[in-house]
């Protein structure tokens, strides 16, 4: 079979192909016009916005954030680590041995001292008590019968009417009884003691614990295993350690006798628990840690305290007035020392600073700033000395702040 192109005339065959020609071109104009629109628009929108970011920063001035440097009075804290304990923890044990027949407690309940907690059966004992007494009395019948003989031979003596030593005999079966009394008697409050001991009471007031002991169980003198536990929690203390490097300061207070305020805070250091005094200091420093362990104590009126607590210490060491505090996120450091950004105008200013007491949130200034300074909190990343600065906000006006800050510091 013969192909139709190879019968088709020349002149057709040339006309498609101009044809196909045409359409390429076509459509490679159509892309070129799509892409220049495109560009175009894309720049018309760049223009438009352009402006505005112009208009933001045409001054060349970079937006911060300040606050005035002011004069007051700061709270000078130490800080540490303390652990609470109870001022006195007893383990009830008996001191008699018994059958354990009566719990009057509840456990957890808040005691007092002298009161009945417990009672061991009381029968033996009771028993035993009956018995010296009965023995004392035959005892004390004994020796009165026999200084009864022994005035009868004092006065036969005297007439020569019996041997010496037939006196003598009687003087001392009299002191032999009066020693078998003696015993008596010993032994009748040694009864009684135990006879006490039956009916176990509280010797501290405070926290009872979780009972050890139920019911029905023999109890016997020495067990190590106690009834309960009494921990005495009103008041309470707290141990911390301080550096050796703060010890004079805090000894000279105590030996001028002034009370040292400490603050107890929960375990984020957002709720002030118990605040209380500084009770005394450890004999000696701990050389392998350099630190000195002291002891404070709290009333702990609300029980919030409890022993083996872990608590945040904050321990007042002195109130400075009229110090120059400034916030301590406006604090620099570089190669040369520690400095601020200070707005002047509008430019900033590069100031050196001497640092003193410091927390999180406020820092005092020795030297390098004055009252009323307009120190940079933000926007610090891109200044320079004399850069062109613009501030946002208003500029807090804390130069006649009044009120003590009460936030911890540590001395730098």
């Amino acid at each position: 079979m013969t192909d139709q192109r190879d019968i088709m005339p020349t002149h057709q065959q040339n006309g498609t192909k101009r044809k196909r020609v045409i359409i390429a071109g076509i459509v490679t104009l159509v892309i070129i016009i799509g892409c220049v629109w495109w560009y175009k628009t894309r720049l018309s929108g760049q223009a438009t916005t352009k402006p505005a970011d112009d208009g933001m920063f045409n001054s060349g001035a970079i937006p911060v954030k300040v606050e005035a440097a002011y004069s007051g009075s700061f709270v000078k804290y130490a800080k540490a680590l303390g652990t609470v304990n109870a001022y006195n923890t007893v383990s009830i044990v008996s001191r008699v041995q018994g059958e354990l027949v009566k719990v009057l407690f509840t456990e957890g309940q808040q005691v007092k001292e002298g009161d009945l907690l417990a009672v061991i059966d009381p029968r033996p004992y009771e028993a035993a008590l009956e018995q010296a007494k009965g023995t004392l009395k035959q005892n004390q019948a004994q020796l009165q019968n026999a200084n009864s003989e022994l005035v009868r031979y004092q006065k036969l003596i005297k007439q020569d009417s019996i041997a010496k030593q037939t006196y003598d005999s009687q003087l001392a079966l009299v002191r032999q009884y009066q020693g078998t009394v003696l015993s008596s008697q010993a032994q009748v409050k040694d009864a009684e003691l135990n006879l006490e001991f039956t009916q176990i009471k509280a010797p501290i007031s405070g926290r009872l614990g979780l009972r050890q002991i139920d019911i029905g169980n023999y109890i016997k003198v020495g067990d190590t295993t106690p009834l309960i536990t009494i921990t005495q929690t009103q008041p309470i203390s707290a141990t911390f350690t301080l550096p050796e490097t703060q010890l004079p300061e805090v000894a000279k207070h105590l030996a001028q006798g002034q009370r040292l305020v400490v603050e107890a805070w929960d375990s984020s250091n957002t709720q002030l628990l118990a605040t209380g005094i500084v009770e005394t200091l450890d004999n000696q420093i701990n050389t392998s840690t350099g630190t000195i362990l002291v002891k404070a104590r709290f009333d702990n009126s609300d029980q919030i305290l409890f022993p083996n607590q872990f608590v945040n210490i904050k321990l007042k060491l002195a109130t400075l007035e009229d110090a120059l505090i400034i916030p301590t996120d406006a604090i620099q450091y570089g190669n040369k020392g520690t400095f601020v950004y200070v707005v002047n105008g509008d430019k900033v200013h590069l100031n050196y600073i001497t640092l003193g007491s410091s927390d999180t949130d406020k820092t005092v200034v020795l030297s390098g700033l004055n009252v009323g300074d307009k120190v940079i909190l933000e926007g610090t990343d891109r200044l320079r000395e004399n850069t062109k600065v613009e501030i946002i906000g208003s500029v807090s006006d804390l130069s006649d702040k009044s009120k003590i800050e009460t936030a911890p510091v540590s001395e730098k």
